[in-house]
């Protein structure tokens, strides 16, 4: 048994089944251990596809997705979503190839510096340089994934030692070194509290159980970040909706009127926190993004087992507000919104993957989710190109129907997956909605530069005929009646539907 062989024994030990990625020289030792074994590869037509695909498949199950690259020209094209997974703290695992140990730093073919290229957007990248180490680092990254997922850990495997036979495994045990320190004082603030309120993100989304009991029994209310979506349904009263730039009235009335802000696996961006609290305890696994007077460097698990809540009695003073987001524009032919609102109306419970731009805000605005994972959209880095892999990604994690939001500009980025998606015969239906523009550079130029639209205009392709010849199924709707029409059929993917749409601008957020 070589350390290829061992890699891919310890894969599935660890009951992972599912690899994105394409084969190359380099990383061949792998692909031939795969190929003996139970794990499935999804062969994906270029590696940023494989990563973001590795990302929807986390974000739709908890479980790791794993992606998997030759050398540099494969590598390299890792990186978008890479970043895209590092920005969100989405847990996958990330292994590339590379040449012989000999040309390490020097300038022979497809040799580049790949750890050094991807330690500022992974959370650790490792090299190891014998088959022992490479052991190491794999138990260990897989351990962290599973127990600190705080983002993406790369290994790079040289050939040779992916061939070495002569290395020693491990059984590893690890401690997560926690600051629960400030507890006392955590407790403190919430003994004194009457309106303490819950802002939960994604490294909650494990804790959901526990959170809702304890926000059910002391009737304390919940806001959630973006990625922490339906980690308590949006359709129960306790949820009050999305905290910080896209707040919810509800939610905006909460956070501004709360005494005890408990925010429990949240990065605390600017896009949540636009200010501190001084009334926030902040928790979280990585101690780098810890915020306010009262950080704990900690699991949420944990936090919850130490503090004693008690009943409070202000979520009817919260309810009585009217929590509807005014949305000019949702019955109006060939406006984006009005679209959206119906491809969600008839696709309540699926998961939606979104993209970047402006169709991105109509739909994190108008989705409800039921539970996490059921909005997948790269918040952070909001790169586009996203949402057709990350489908993929949450079809194969889930086996359920997936329902793509993409805009024209979006899905022509990575619309090669069209063939994996064709080829795994996934339940997956694309809503492109065409507008034939760049809609929010073109708004960002009207309304912060006083310009002309300039270079936003898109000669788009024959969307209909470009899926036919993937062999996939394709229709185009211009108007609000027929949609609704094609809408009350039994829809089933693969499946494109380009919606034309007109141009129009996105609500921005209000201060």
């Amino acid at each position: 048994m070589n350390v290829a062989d061992k890699i891919v024994q310890i894969l599935e030990e660890e009951g992972i089944n599912t690899v994105f990625g394409i084969p190359g020289e380099q990383i061949m030792p792998l692909y031939k251990s795969l190929s003996t074994s139970n794990i499935e590869h999804v062969l994906t037509r270029h590696e940023q596809a494989a990563a973001h695909a590795a990302d929807g498949f986390t974000r739709s199950s908890g479980k790791v997705g794993v992606c998997i690259a030759t050398a540099s020209p494969g590598a390299l094209n890792f990186t978008m979503a890479l970043a895209t997974a590092y920005k969100d703290n989405v847990p996958i695992l990330v292994l590339t190839g590379d040449n012989e140990l000999q040309y390490r730093g020097s300038d022979h073919f497809q040799t580049l510096p790949q750890v050094e290229i991807f330690k500022n957007i992974t959370r650790a990248s490792y090299n190891p340089l014998n088959g022992t180490e490479a052991m190491y680092v794999l138990r260990a990254a897989i351990y962290e994934l599973k127990t600190m997922p705080k983002g993406p850990i790369h290994i790079n495997l040289s050939k040779d030692v992916l061939l070495e036979e002569d290395f020693n495994d491990f059984d590893l045990c690890y401690l997560c070194e926690d600051d629960m320190s400030n507890i006392s004082r955590a407790q403190e603030l919430i003994d004194s509290s009457e309106r303490p309120l819950f802002i939960l993100g994604a490294g909650a989304i494990s804790q959901r159980q526990n959170i809702e009991m304890i926000a059910e029994k002391y009737q304390i209310p919940v806001t959630t970040t973006f990625h922490a979506k339906g980690i308590i349904s949006e359709y129960d009263d306790l949820n009050l909706g999305l905290v910080g730039i896209r707040a919810t009235p509800r939610a905006k009335y909460a956070f501004e009127n709360a005494d005890c802000i408990m925010a429990l696996g949240i990065k605390a961006s600017e896009r949540t926190l636009p200010e501190i609290p001084q009334n926030l305890i902040h928790v979280n696994l990585n101690k780098d993004v810890l915020i306010g007077d009262y950080p704990i460097h900690g699991k949420v698990e944990d936090f919850l087992l130490e503090i004693d809540f008690k009943n409070v009695s202000w979520l009817d003073e919260i309810l009585k507000i009217d929590n509807a987001i005014e949305i000019e524009g949702l019955d109006d032919d060939l406006a984006p919104q009005s679209a959206i609102k119906r491809i969600l109306e008839k696709f309540p419970e699926n998961i939606t993957a979104s993209d970047a731009g402006s169709h991105t805000t109509w739909t994190t605005l108008l989705k409800k989710s039921q539970k996490p994972g059921q909005l997948l959209f790269s918040g952070g880095l909001a790169p586009m190109g996203y949402g057709l892999p990350a489908a993929i990604g949450a079809a194969k994690a889930t086996g359920e129907k997936v329902i793509v939001i993409n805009g024209d500009g979006d899905f022509q980025m990575n619309l090669q997956e069209l063939a994996t998606l064709k080829q795994n015969n996934l339940d997956v239906i694309i809503f492109i909605l065409n507008n034939s523009e760049y809609g929010i550079i073109r708004q960002w130029q009207e309304d912060f530069y006083d310009m002309e639209p300039y270079q936003i205009a898109l000669q788009n392709p024959d969307f209909v005929k470009l899926a036919s010849s993937y062999s996939i199924d394709a229709v185009r709707v211009d108007n609000l009646e027929d949609l609704e029409y094609l809408l009350e059929s039994d829809l089933k993917g693969p499946l494109v539907v380009e919606v034309v749409v007109r141009s129009e601008n996105i609500p921005l957020p209000k201060k």
